[in-house]
């Protein structure tokens, strides 16, 4: 991953934490009157996102232990989505449950299938204090409910089970950005 700025972003590029860490496993504190501004923030997270090449990056995955989550990620029709939430609360899924491919830039290189529902509602605001209502559907639903789910402190690997759980545990052993993994895994 390039450090520093890059082309075409006004923020800079933040180096990313790894599975291990424990402000990924840590809920994220609301963001307060106190915490703003937050559009350099904001600005940072896309410059980090786009520099590793993902679709979605919460501020917990940069270190910083916020409610703040930024997204450039396609729906299933190929749709581009591109926006950042502010306090984000996941409301409302439905839909069928689909077991997908799924990973993450706190876990490079790696891939399981993960269970999420087809759509997803998340609402927040935006970095002025502004309301953001955001519905997904398919891919796009996936990215929503994975960064919310990084605000709680979790990454895709707590909703897999039995040996899909044990086989990616195990590659984050072998990985070599792997740290030592939190008590109880």
């Amino acid at each position: 991953m390039r450090r520093g700025r890059i082309p075409g972003s006004a923020g800079a590029v933040l180096p990313l934490r790894t599975y291990g860490d424990p402000v990924l496993h840590t809920p994220s504190r609301p963001v307060t009157a106190d915490d703003r501004p937050t559009a350099g923030l904001v600005e940072d997270l896309f410059a980090s996102m786009y520099a590793a090449h993902g679709v979605g990056l919460a501020a917990c995955q940069v270190g910083v232990p916020l409610r703040i989550f930024v997204y450039d990620c396609p729906d299933d029709e190929d749709n581009r989505h591109r926006g950042h939430v502010v306090n984000p609360r996941l409301v409302h899924t439905e839909g069928a449950t689909v077991r997908g491919p799924e990973g993450c830039l706190s876990l490079p290189g790696l891939e399981a299938p993960t269970p999420r529902a087809d759509v997803a509602v998340v609402v927040g605001e935006d970095v002025h204090g502004a309301p953001v209502r955001i519905e997904g559907t398919g891919f796009f639903a996936r990215c929503l409910q994975h960064e919310c789910d990084h605000l709680e402190g979790r990454v895709y690997t707590d909703r897999l089970g039995g040996i899909a759980r044990w086989r990616a545990l195990r590659a984050v052993r072998r990985a070599d950005w792997s740290r030592p993994l939190p008590t109880g895994e």
